[in-house]
């Protein structure tokens, strides 16, 4: 019965140690969690904007640019990771570059909704309204709110609200 139970102590310490090696929150980042991290990053940015804190906003979605980086670098095959990466590069006054990470994202997912309706917005920002028509019309059929908040966006042009 002795044997028994040190045996049985052994095996939970071993998983235990086990355990706290692995990603569950220790201190190494996998691809995931700096996505995760950066969309954190993201999230907090968009509270900046919406409080009309611009720079800090900005150095927020510079920050979470490199999560998504980091990211990118381990899942070069992840349209998410790409729309963020063109999400971050564009709120960051960044256009050319975002659009090089959109369009690689649609390389990978053409009908990806959050990319076609980011891409649209920038096609706005930069006065290519017949572009963000395009990406307009890919959503036509998506039944989803990227359509919806991108056409808005196209109709109320003059008005900044992307």
């Amino acid at each position: 019965m002795k044997k028994i139970l040190v045996l049985f102590i052994s095996v939970l310490l071993s998983f235990n140690a086990f355990a706290a090696g692995s990603d569950g929150g220790g201190s190494s980042s996998s691809e995931a969690s700096m996505y995760d991290e950066g969309i954190k990053l993201v999230k907090r940015a968009g509270k900046l904007e919406k409080k009309d804190k611009a720079d800090k906003a900005k150095k927020l979605y510079s920050q979470a640019f490199k999560k998504f980086e980091k990211a990118y670098s381990k899942d070069k095959k992840n349209p998410d990771i790409l729309n963020y990466l063109g999400f971050t590069s564009r709120k960051s006054g960044n256009f050319t570059e975002a659009e090089d990470y959109y369009l690689k994202g649609l390389s990978l997912d053409p009908k990806h909704n959050g990319i076609n309706e980011y891409l649209g917005e920038l096609y706005v920002q930069t006065d290519r309204i017949d572009k963000a028509n395009e990406r307009l019309e890919v959503l036509k059929t998506c039944n989803c709110d990227e359509f919806q908040e991108l056409e808005l966006i196209i109709k109320t042009r003059g008005t900044k609200i992307y």
